[in-house]
């Protein structure tokens, strides 16, 4: 049974049972609130509270692409031992945001290295001392640029940096042999997306990022989202990226239009939807409006 159809029905469910049994029950969920699922091969997903997991059950080890928040990783870590016997090898950042990296500390002492972008690495580290939480992380020991390689039994991680986007540290992670690519937050589906201006994003990049991801992978490939509106679609195929591509060219060529139109900040801000953007939905739209704002005006003036 899908665990969104499950939830969904609790109240029913609930309504049916004994106090005590209710109880039972609560109790369950409180102590199962995540889910895992396997894709393709020996690689699965963990989703909990933050960016999507993605996991390989290598013969040779096992490998791990971000780790949400602590109290997550550790279930995860927990649930992977009950599966494998094998070493942690490899933990991989796809960018340095807390929902993908805090849980990078509950690794220490388990996993033998961690990857990340080299601008990844920086933005955690600047978050980290501002914060002041530099003893609650696990930076990257393997940081990279454009590309990176690391091969693990008989699969093949490749990671593409295409530039700015999200954030300007965001890498893309394909499992070559079981051809699945971990998009991090480049792929926000269906869902508004946060775009990171201080951490050095670009709406207008974001989108030939896209055009690039969508050029580089074929057809068959599997590819993970770091969110999604709908809890259950946190993966997806080329048309999902297209969408995302196209909205983002329409939110970039809605805001430009109300800047050379004489629109203000705060006028443009108000707004509660993009002409032609009828997908996306949830909190935050207004976030990329300012975002975007930001980027256009000093194209403008």
């Amino acid at each position: 049974m899908q665990r969104r159809t499950f939830l969904r029905n609790t109240s029913f469910t609930l309504g049916a049972l004994s106090l005590a049994n209710q109880k039972i029950f609560a109790a369950w969920l409180q102590d199962n609130p995540w889910k895992m699922k396997m894709l393709r091969d020996d690689i699965g997903i963990f989703t909990e509270k933050g960016g999507t997991i993605a996991y390989l059950l290598s013969k040779k080890g096992i490998v791990v692409v971000d780790a949400e928040f602590p109290e997550q990783s550790k279930h995860l870590i927990d649930e992977l031992k009950k599966q494998s016997d094998k070493s942690f090898e490899m933990l991989i950042n796809t960018h340095h945001h807390g929902d993908h990296t805090s849980g990078n500390i509950s690794f220490k002492g388990i996993v033998k290295d961690v990857a990340a972008h080299t601008n990844s690495l920086a933005n955690q580290k600047t978050v980290a001392i501002a914060q002041k939480t530099e003893d609650k992380q696990l930076y990257p020991n393997i940081t990279y640029g454009d590309s990176w390689s690391y091969k693990i039994g008989k699969e093949h991680i490749k990671t593409y940096y295409f530039g700015p986007a999200h954030t300007n540290g965001d890498s893309i992670i394909h499992f070559q042999h079981a051809n699945i690519a971990h998009m991090g937050d480049l792929m926000f589906n269906r869902r508004w997306a946060f775009i990171d201006r201080s951490a050095g994003a670009s709406v207008k990049n974001w989108v030939t990022v896209l055009d690039k991801t969508i050029s580089t992978f074929d057809n068959d490939t599997i590819f993970i989202f770091g969110h999604a509106f709908d809890p259950e679609k946190v993966t997806g195929n080329k048309d999902d990226l297209k969408a995302m591509q196209d909205y983002l060219s329409k939110m970039l060529d809605f805001v430009t239009k109300e800047i050379k139109s004489g629109k203000s900040k705060d006028e443009i801000l108000k707004e509660k939807s993009i002409p032609g953007v009828t997908e996306w939905q949830g909190d935050g739209i207004e976030r990329g409006l300012q975002a975007t704002y930001e980027e256009v005006i000093n194209t403008i003036i």
